[in-house]
């Protein structure tokens, strides 16, 4: 009992710190109607196994791959190059089985992140199948329990990271649209100065004006006593008042500590809500019998 009981503390802190490897042989995916159910997942185990028949019978064997299971999730990955090939986060895993005849033999139903669907994945791990499904199953508590614990903070803290990168790239975007106004701007004024200068001669600009032919601004000399070339005054400087707080571009300034949850983008709200819903859904562990054909199971 003492030794069940600190195997179970070693996992939990490998698990929390790092992750646990295995190897094993992959037999495939496909696609069930259901996030959960013993049938579900049978139906799938035959499906592949009778697959992967077909394919050894054409002389190509098993591919072999190393899962790295975490409380982010489980990684199936290539032994050789550890090239991830798959990524299961773990709010999306709803069921997770091993074959109780075949010590061999264990799947899993995950949600695909782009696609929505369901996908069983099955796999063949030289008799740990058992403890392969335990330490899923302790993975997805361990992960559910720090979600609670954190009441979200990480998720919201990703939130507001992606919220702030999002209106960066705004800002950006308006910036390159002002600098191409601003240079058509003056290239127009160019041509317009070319044109109504005489024939053979450029005039050339008063040190004093800017290219737009207006006075710079100086804070010892008041913009109001200098008239323009034109001979008429520039137009006043507006006040600046404290009740109305605008950027160089005349917008409001971005403020990530008033933003309400509302003001987030949509698509990072739906994933907190996904990722909520996924842990209350919960991960169904069962031990159950695929092997009901006679075709032999070994791959």
């Amino acid at each position: 009992m003492n030794k069940a009981f600190n195997l179970m503390q070693f996992f939990s802190f490998a698990l929390s710190k790092h992750y646990i490897p295995y190897n094993a042989k992959f037999l495939g995916s496909t696609e069930v109607e259901q996030p959960k159910g013993t049938e579900v997942v049978r139906d799938a185990v035959r499906k592949l196994k009778f697959a992967r028949h077909i394919k050894k019978s054409e002389g190509q064997k098993t591919p072999k791959v190393e899962l790295q299971i975490s409380i982010y999730g489980v990684k199936i990955l290539d032994p050789k190059t550890k090239e991830v090939q798959h990524n299961c986060q773990l709010h999306r895993i709803s069921f997770c089985a091993d074959d109780k005849t075949d010590k061999r033999i264990f799947t899993f139903i995950c949600k695909d992140s782009e696609s929505n669907k369901h996908l069983c994945y099955v796999f063949d791990s030289e008799k740990c199948a058992e403890e392969i499904t335990l330490t899923i199953g302790q993975a997805f508590d361990l992960a559910y329990r720090k979600f609670l614990e954190s009441g979200g903070k990480d998720v919201e803290t990703r939130k507001q990271i992606a919220g702030l990168q999002k209106r960066i790239q705004e800002l950006e975007t308006e910036n390159i649209e002002l600098k191409n106004k601003v240079q058509d701007l003056e290239n127009q004024l160019r041509i317009n100065q070319i044109h109504t200068s005489p024939a053979g001669s450029v005039t050339p600009k008063s040190p004093s004006t800017d290219i737009f032919d207006m006075v710079p601004f100086s804070p010892i000399s008041p913009q109001s006593s200098t008239p323009t070339r034109n001979g008429t005054q520039p137009p006043p400087v507006p006040s600046r008042s404290a009740e109305i707080k605008r950027d160089l571009f005349g917008a409001e300034p971005f403020d990530p500590f008033s933003c309400g949850a509302g003001d987030f983008p949509p698509d990072i709200q739906s994933k907190l809500d996904e990722m909520q819903e996924g842990f209350k859904m919960g991960l169904t562990l069962e031990g159950t019998v695929f092997c009901l054909d006679p075709l032999d199971s070994r791959c």
